[in-house]
């Protein structure tokens, strides 16, 4: 998952953030009943969330939500023939995370909820 989001307000002792992000899942195996299963998802969302000042520094932490357009394609292989389906289905999310920033501008991340994805964890990088 990929997101970006631009401080715009002060909200108490934090600041709200509005954004975007992007994400997807691509799965591919079969069972008894069907072969060759394929199924992909790519999420496009827009995301706002409210980041807390606590006085620790270096800590960001923070809680949102998001909603945005889920693209799916799946498919399989029964016997007879096959089977193909596209669909767009609305994907809203909810999520809270942390960062830690072991510089000015690069640190650690960790998000979960039910988002583009339920666990993520990764870098983030703050340009002032």
């Amino acid at each position: 998952m990929k997101a970006i989001e631009w401080g715009l307000w002060q909200a108490g002792p934090g600041v709200i953030t509005l954004g975007g992000e992007v994400g997807g899942s691509f799965s591919s195996g079969g069972d008894q009943y069907y072969n060759g299963y394929h199924s992909n998802i790519v999420i496009v969302a827009a995301r706002a969330a409210w980041h807390c000042g606590w006085q620790v520094p270096g800590l960001d932490t923070y809680g949102g939500v998001s909603a945005g357009l889920g693209f799916h394609h799946y498919q399989y292989d029964e016997n007879p023939g096959s089977y193909s389906h596209s669909s767009v289905i609305a994907v809203p999310g909810i999520f809270v995370g942390a960062s830690y920033f072991v510089t000015p501008t690069f640190g650690f991340n960790a998000e979960a909820g039910h988002d583009i994805t339920d666990i993520q964890v990764g870098v983030v990088f703050k340009i002032q």
